[in-house]
């Protein structure tokens, strides 16, 4: 975990830039010795973002699952897939 304070951010931008985007991890920003923001690089934060979409995706297709959604097997999907393309001429 990286805690630097708003100080740091003002006087020395670029340390904290550098911290972002080395580390890929946020940096947490404190003013007056207590937690005030998260600093994060933009490539950071869009991953982190695309895992809680993914997240969530996952979440959902369990929650199909045990609630008793009908399901079909690796074999049936890719055979689904296989007719799929070949009517598509790929």
């Amino acid at each position: 975990m990286i805690i630097k304070s708003s100080t740091v951010m003002r006087n020395d931008y670029g340390l904290i830039s550098n911290l972002a985007h080395e580390r890929q991890e946020p940096i947490y920003i404190t003013k007056n010795g207590e937690g005030d923001l998260v600093v994060m690089s933009i490539d950071a934060f869009e991953k982190r973002e695309e895992l809680i979409r993914l997240k969530a995706k996952l979440d959902a297709a369990e929650y199909s699952r045990i609630s008793g959604e009908s399901t079909v097997s690796i074999d049936e999907a890719r055979k689904r897939l296989a007719e799929k393309y070949s009517h598509a001429g790929i």
